[in-house]
């Protein structure tokens, strides 16, 4: 159970062990997909063709789809090339690499969809058996060009009376199959040798710029993430103050109109009303969320993250930070805050 909780943890604060999980999730879903399917070609000269690459190539597209939905870095990549410039520049080299990762994962899924078909070669035996070359086989030789056509088109099919324990079905499934079968083990053995390539001779380049992408790109997937955990603790904490604002507010007007809520005499106000989260952070970062204590602050904030991002710079993020509350009015008071209603 312990390893299971350290695993957890693992992919819980790595997003890229957690793309790497669902990479191999799709990919082991794909395997599963493809052996439960019910292979039914058609065996009719026009659409054979249009069956045979149709499964070979449509199921990988949408693998390839669900391979971009399910990664969180295609939507922070896009999200990061249509950002306003702003006080930020962007970098085409963190995009490039970004764009590089995704489509490395996004494809495994198609590829391991591809090999098997391809391995199985009943796609291939089914969109090509009509164009096959029938002077390559002897027993085509007393038929007319149109049997030929119509043999060629049932070759898929080796239930059909009309080909059933045929040599020549057989001699053409199985050259077709062995071709189809070529063709992707030569894919296979390409993938692993560019893999291998890959691997082997990175370390011989220097990794200084790959360090400086990997890490920036890495950077702003955890600044989406964290700017959505603080928006979302600034609203927790802005709805429970709006709902104690109201409250108090609504012990004022039974007051004013003779109602009392508290039976033993004592005053409400004396009880007090804690803000929540006191003494629990305390801090500056608890100081700013509380700064924003308005829609409109909080619009302009929103829109102002958008459009305009800190630049990567604490110190000059800082001195704008200064500039920017020097002109902010002053903050009223808890009790006046809690004699009105707050506005949301």
């Amino acid at each position: 159970m312990d390893k299971f909780r350290m695993v957890f943890q693992h992919f819980q604060s790595s997003s890229e062990s957690v793309m790497n999980g669902i990479c191999l999730l799709l990919a082991a879903v794909t395997v599963k997909l493809y052996s439960s399917f019910d292979f039914n070609c058609p065996c009719l000269a026009r659409y054979n063709t249009l069956y045979g690459l149709g499964l070979l190539l449509t199921p990988p597209l949408a693998l390839f789809l669900c391979g971009l939905l399910a990664n969180r870095q295609s939507v922070v990549m896009v999200e990061e090339w249509r950002r306003p410039v702003g006080r930020r520049r962007k970098d085409p080299g963190i995009l490039r690499y970004m764009c590089s990762s995704v489509l490395q994962r996004a494809l495994a899924a198609p590829l391991v969809w591809i090999l098997l078909a391809l391995l199985d070669g009943k796609c291939l035996v089914c969109a090509f058996s009509s164009s096959v070359d029938p002077e390559k086989f002897l027993d085509f030789a007393n038929m007319t060009p149109s049997q030929v056509q119509l043999f060629l088109a049932k070759v898929p099919c080796k239930e059909d009376e009309l080909v059933r324990d045929s040599p020549a079905r057989k001699a053409v499934s199985r050259y077709l199959r062995c071709l189809s079968q070529a063709i992707g083990w030569s894919i296979t053995l390409l993938l692993i040798i560019t893999a291998f390539l890959a691997r082997c001779l990175r370390p011989c380049f220097d990794q200084t710029v790959l360090l400086q992408r990997r890490y920036w790109s890495n950077y702003v997937d955890l600044e989406q993430k964290l700017f959505d955990e603080t928006c979302c603790e600034h609203a927790r904490d802005f709805a429970h103050r709006c709902v104690l604002h109201f409250f108090a507010s609504m012990q004022s007007e039974m007051r004013a109109l003779g109602l009392r809520q508290d039976t033993t005499g004592r005053d409400p106000e004396s009880l007090g009303v804690p803000e929540p989260g006191e003494g629990l952070d305390g801090g500056s970062r608890k100081a700013h969320l509380r700064a924003i204590s308005s829609r409109e602050q909080v619009d302009r904030l929103l829109s102002t993250w958008y459009a305009s991002k800190p630049p990567l710079d604490l110190s000059s993020s800082a001195r704008l930070l200064e500039s920017g509350l020097s002109h902010r009015s002053p903050t009223s008071t808890p009790e006046a805050r809690l004699s009105q209603h707050t506005e949301v």
